[in-house]
């Protein structure tokens, strides 16, 4: 290098210089070329509108080439770009807002081939929203079966329901849905219409007088609950809702009676208990006013001698008069003792 600066102003060093220069800029052509230049041929061999130039700005811009050149390769060979406006741009953008290209392109070949209405711009909202766009458009061409109630949440229990004559059904179905698309940005989840299955069922068994006629015609069931309109603000679309399984269960019915009835004799009970209450306590003032009375009585008598005393002294009351009203109480003595009252006679 010193050699060169020192040939610097001979004509020589000035041919040096340009063929390192070329030189190097030979193998930084040579490595761009080694690799992009599979994916630019597939471009070119394709039409899928991709340069060289393209590929070696995505690398700047920290967008994988390889993902972007098949996805927009299947959009071509797929005829989608026919049909939607699907430019490098737009998944080069999808791709820095961490989406997944090849997922959206794979969604909107199935669902060009099997003539479903899904444009680039809604299944680029629908997997940049956290949804899996692919799994979706499967299971709109091919609907899915889920079951009611969930077995992984509820343990395999089975869905309880009461009849009109209060005998429980213990019942499984199965539901058979399908995406809408047009509600899976915004639209509840799987979660929401087992849910709903469930709370119909329940609502339509509860609707039959008798636990026998939903064992005849279980169907019943299901028309039912298709007639209440589940689905609205799903992201699914309810295609048939058949029940796999009914057992009969416990009298809740006559459990019920029998739980009511005891508590009925307990209020009844209770009732009885504060009426008791009130009588002890009603006879225990009665007896209270009957000592309170006798007392009176005592201290009324007690003032009978005083006022005979006083009479004498005053002089309104003889001797005689005295001994007449001692005679007239003994009669009325002797008369109370012959009719029998028993009361003992009095000084």
């Amino acid at each position: 290098m010193r050699w060169v600066v020192a040939q610097i102003g001979d004509v020589d060093g000035w041919y040096l210089l340009g063929g390192l220069v070329v030189f190097v800029m030979g193998l930084i052509f040579v490595a761009i070329l080694a690799r992009y230049f599979g994916l630019w041929i597939q471009c070119v061999t394709t039409r899928a509108g991709i340069g060289l130039v393209d590929l070696i700005m995505m690398s700047f811009r920290k967008v994988d080439a390889g993902v972007i050149v098949r996805s927009k390769i299947m959009a071509v060979q797929a005829r989608l770009t026919e049909v939607y406006p699907i430019s490098t741009q737009a998944l080069e953008a999808h791709y820095l807002a961490h989406g997944n290209v090849e997922d959206v392109i794979k969604s909107l070949i199935a669902a060009h081939r099997a003539r479903i209405k899904l444009d680039w711009r809604t299944a680029a909202a629908i997997d940049l929203a956290g949804r899996e766009i692919l799994r979706a458009v499967q299971t709109s061409v091919y609907p899915r079966v889920i079951d009611c109630p969930d077995p992984k949440r509820t343990g395999g229990e089975a869905l309880s329901a009461v009849a009109g004559d209060g005998i429980e059904l213990k019942c499984r179905a199965r539901v058979t849905v399908r995406t809408n698309l047009a509600q899976l940005v915004g639209g509840a989840t799987e979660e929401t219409v087992i849910a709903r299955v469930g709370q119909g069922i329940v609502q339509a068994i509860g609707k039959q007088s008798s636990y026998k006629t939903v064992l005849e015609t279980p169907e019943l069931i299901s028309e039912t609950v298709l007639e209440l309109g589940l689905e609205k603000q799903t992201a699914f679309e309810i295609v048939s809702i058949d029940i796999a399984d009914i057992d009969v269960g416990a009298n809740i019915g006559a459990r019920l009676q029998a739980d009511q009835a005891e508590a009925d004799m307990r209020v009844a009970q209770a009732k009885a208990e504060v009426r008791r209450a009130d009588a002890t306590a009603r006879e225990q003032e009665m007896t209270a006013q009957v000592q309170e009375n006798r007392a009176k009585v005592v201290l009324a008598e007690a003032e009978v001698p005083r006022a005979i005393a006083e009479s004498f002294r005053s002089g309104r009351l003889g001797l005689l008069d005295y001994y007449e009203l001692n005679n007239v109480q003994a009669d009325t003595r002797m008369r109370t003792a012959i009719a029998g009252d028993g009361t003992a006679s009095r000084g």
